[in-house]
């Protein structure tokens, strides 16, 4: 897997509208895990790609009344069959973190990358979830150095008390000992 001018070429692609320019002189040097599912425990469905989209069609499930005039995008999704998505070029900012803060540093989404994995806290992940995870991380700490194996962490690490994800179900140990 490669990443070009921010696009991983093995992505099926879509344009958010949810992002803007990092600010001026910005290195991306974290990477963040998150889950996400829509409605709440139920998979294999569209939702997510239209909730990043505003697209999301609110009649279609009492869940999604809660979700109207959100702007939320992430750079990437990971489907439960390893399907990677991509919403935000990785040179742009996502607005997948928003209030955090990771080693005393305010507005994560504006210095790191977000991938949301199509699960809950406590359901398992898929092992193709985990391949496609470990895969796209190499390519993006291959265009991104400074994401080192000590700058990846969970979206319950940098804002804590508010998430919760991507949860005890994540095995991070044996996602972080794949990595080089």
């Amino acid at each position: 897997m490669k990443i070009v001018d921010g696009w991983l070429t093995q992505a099926t692609r879509f344009s958010s509208p949810n992002f803007n320019i990092r600010p001026i002189n910005q290195a991306v040097n974290l990477l963040v895990i998150h889950n996400i599912s829509l409605p709440p425990a139920e998979f294999g469905n569209s939702y997510i790609e239209k909730f990043f989209l505003n697209q999301l069609p609110y009649d279609d499930h009492c869940y999604f009344e809660q979700l109207k005039g959100l702007k939320v995008s992430s750079h990437f999704l990971i489907k439960r069959t390893g399907k990677i998505l991509q919403f935000v070029s990785c040179d742009n900012r996502a607005w997948h973190a928003g209030q955090s803060s990771y080693c005393g540093k305010e507005n994560c989404n504006d210095f790191s990358i977000g991938i949301e994995l199509e699960g809950t806290d406590h359901i398992p992940y898929e092992i193709s979830q985990y391949n496609a995870l470990h895969l796209l991380t190499l390519a993006i700490q291959s265009a991104y150095p400074e994401i080192t194996k000590s700058r990846i962490t969970g979206h319950e690490e940098i804002s804590p008390g508010r998430k919760t994800d991507p949860g005890p179900s994540f095995n991070w140990p044996t996602y972080l000992a794949r990595l080089r």
